[in-house]
């Protein structure tokens, strides 16, 4: 008995254990849900807070003096979003402690303010958190930024230095332009990992739910000029699925350089992204401007083990926008670099007919070549940049722009389409100004290239292409390609455009 005795107080001398919650306490939370049938949300927000309008929402804030990890003076600070409006699921957030259990970090009223919303915080009750938004110091050290953003089914947003909000991402897309339509997964749970003092990264882990998948995730955020989101996920299919998207962004393009605005507007220009980047695994670089359909659009590009691919925003001109409010060319544009394989299949950008600024009607993603079935579990790394001043793009030279129309009145029994292509970068600045340089340019089988034209650029010590393309059916598309090169290698990505059907 004494020899008992002396084992348990030894056991009870020993510290306690510590709780290593990770992605594989995530993943078997995923992988449990997929075998069960799916549970839609609950409907259980007072109409007090459903009901509210875009503006009496926008005027619930969170108090800042009520962030998590403020009190501790930790490098990053976390802030939550009310449930309410359009935002009406609710969505379970935790603190994993080093050393402890994980807690559940509860709604309390008094984390709130309700501006001039007539709102009885004490008849809420326990209604969750909507989402949470991310703090920490890229522009100044005096004033912790908001640099990363969960709110709204699986949809996120983050910003580097100098950037305003633009293009977001999503942890899934399923179904996306189908007519039998889209599917919306959504996260349905998150746990935050309390950072160390010194830390530059933070590490959250969420759980995503929806009538076909179940998925586990975990995100690194790594703030700075470019902030990087590494990507880890571990997906489990409940049932077929018609079409996966992996690492989907989505943006907004209403009109540009290569598409006139449809009404009077002061502004020249109107778009989050510019075009599609996409480097294959063959190393081309291929570039496909944005444009508004008249009707859906969707396009893709056959490849295996891609190098990565992205909505981009190349237009840094504050000139071309004339926006002193949306600020379009601070807006980021985002890359996607698998850190593991994707291995075949093909990237693919769905283009939505949009008569406004808020849609976003642009989307792009990844879909793999073997078909999902149900029981099927699919992993997937990537990194996610949100860049600014240092887009990833051809290391040769790349298209600086794309416009559209003639510079001189036609007849109107002209219906040719004028375009305007100018390339940019270091592979044309080194070239001698008498060095030959061609343009290969091609067209389909719907179209024609009547004429075509290479001058070099003075301004930008570049090169400008123009096309004057002739379309055989009006009902359907065009799509245009080309590079520029000289007798012995390319000098510049590919030009990959396509003229919507009339």
């Amino acid at each position: 008995m004494r020899a008992l005795h002396r084992l348990l107080v030894a056991a009870l001398a020993l510290p306690i254990a510590a709780f290593a919650f990770d992605f594989a306490d995530v993943d078997k939370r995923a992988a449990e849900l997929a075998k069960k049938p799916y549970e839609a949300p609950k409907n259980d927000l007072p109409s007090s807070l459903r009901n509210l309008t875009y503006d009496q929402y926008r005027d619930i804030r969170f108090r800042n003096d009520k962030s998590l990890w403020r009190a501790d003076k930790l490098p990053f600070e976390v802030a939550f979003f009310h449930r309410g409006g359009q935002f009406v699921e609710a969505v379970r957030i935790h603190e994993v402690i080093p050393g402890a259990a994980t807690r559940e970090i509860a709604y309390t009223g008094e984390r709130f303010d309700y501006g001039a919303n007539a709102i009885d915080r004490t008849k809420i009750g326990n209604i969750g958190f909507a989402g949470f938004r991310v703090h920490f110091n890229i522009n100044t050290p005096k004033y912790k930024d908001e640099v990363l953003v969960f709110l709204g089914a699986s949809y996120f947003r983050a910003l580097g230095k100098e950037q305003r909000y633009g293009l977001s991402a999503r942890g899934l897309a399923i179904d996306t332009g189908l007519a039998s339509g889209e599917e919306f997964p959504r996260f349905v749970e998150f746990w935050l990992e309390r950072p160390e003092p010194n830390a530059k990264e933070l590490v959250i882990y969420g759980l995503l739910d929806s009538k076909s998948m179940a998925g586990a995730y975990r995100f690194v955020l790594k703030p700075g000029t470019d902030t990087v989101v590494a990507v880890k996920a571990r997906l489990h299919a409940r049932r077929n699925v018609a079409k996966l998207g992996i690492a989907p962004l989505t943006s907004m393009y209403l009109y540009g350089e290569n598409q006139r605005a449809p009404g009077e507007d002061y502004r020249p220009e109107v778009h989050d992204s510019d075009g599609l980047s996409i480097q294959l695994g063959t190393g081309e670089w291929v570039w496909r401007p944005l444009v508004n359909p008249k009707r859906l659009l969707v396009t893709s590009f056959g490849a295996t083990n891609p190098l990565g691919f992205g909505l981009q925003q190349r237009d840094r001109s504050f000139a071309s926008y004339e926006d002193l409010e949306a600020r379009y060319e601070l807006r980021p544009g985002a890359w996607i670099k698998p850190t593991r394989p994707f291995g075949p299949g093909r990237v693919e950008l769905v283009q939505i007919p949009s008569q406004f600024e808020y849609n976003d009607n642009m989307v792009a993603y990844w879909i793999p070549r073997e078909p999902t079935l149900a029981g099927k579990a699919l992993d997937f790394e990537y990194q996610l940049l949100w860049q600014k001043n240092n887009p990833t793009r051809s290391p040769t030279s790349w298209v600086a722009q794309t416009r559209r129309g003639p510079g001189f009145v036609r007849s109107a029994n002209d219906t040719t389409i004028d375009f305007h292509v100018d390339f940019e970068g270091p592979a044309l600045r080194k070239l001698p100004e008498k060095a030959k340089l061609d343009a290969i340019f091609t067209a389909d089988a719907n179209g024609e290239i009547v004429e075509q034209a290479l001058q070099r650029n003075p301004v930008t010590e570049g090169a400008r292409v123009s096309l004057r393309v002739k379309r055989l059916d009006p009902a359907k598309p065009i799509e245009l390609r080309g590079f520029l090169r000289d007798e012995s290698e390319n000098h510049s990505e590919t030009w990959s455009y396509i003229v919507p059907p009339e």
